[in-house]
């Protein structure tokens, strides 16, 4: 071995400071092109791992709320069938349930069950008909002034009965006028 090559190998003062420099910038510059590169391939290994994950969860929630491909009017043909009318209530329903706060979501849950509506349609249709309600309040509140009118021109208590009792009476009256009408008419409304 030559000299040189000991004192280069031996001699720590041998080295030159601006060449240890150099030396340090060179592999400092590779060590960071490194961490970059490391850090660039994960990063890019993330963005791929999530693109994954939202498109299986995309997947997911595209395969729970398949819908089948309806046919056209022109297509199908007669009229919808329960079923596909009862589907069509509850995609509706959800669709603006979803759009609710909390308590008028459970409200609308409650009001809308099949039970309370056919209870609320029966009733709507037979004793609580508009022309009925109608007619019971203008009457209690004519036939009410009238017995008011007349018993304080002749000094008499009234014993508030009067009120209930008129729009008992307005109300049978406006149901027989329903139920002549539509035997005349043969329309319901």
């Amino acid at each position: 071995m030559s000299n040189q090559e000991k004192d280069r190998f031996n001699n720590h003062e041998a080295f030159d400071d601006k060449k240890l420099e150099t030396l340090n910038s060179e592999q400092g510059e590779k060590i960071k092109e490194n961490l970059e590169r490391n850090v660039e391939n994960k990063s890019h290994e993330a963005l791929e791992d999530a693109r994954k994950e939202a498109l299986e969860q995309a997947a997911t929630v595209e395969k729970k709320h398949e819908v089948k491909r309806e046919q056209s009017p022109a297509e199908r043909r007669g009229p919808l069938t329960k079923k596909e009318r009862d589907r069509s209530f509850d995609n509706t329903m959800d669709e603006v349930r979803s759009q609710m706060s909390g308590p008028s979501r459970a409200f609308s849950k409650i009001i809308h069950n099949k039970t309370v509506e056919k209870v609320s349609d029966t009733i709507g249709g037979t004793v609580a008909r508009p022309n009925a309600i109608l007619s019971g309040s203008i009457f209690a509140f004519i036939f009410t002034l009238v017995i008011y009118l007349i018993a304080r021109y002749n000094g008499y208590p009234l014993s508030g009965t009067e009120t209930i009792a008129s729009f008992a009476i307005g109300w049978v009256l406006g149901i027989v006028f329903d139920y002549f009408r539509v035997l005349v008419s043969g329309k319901t409304q």
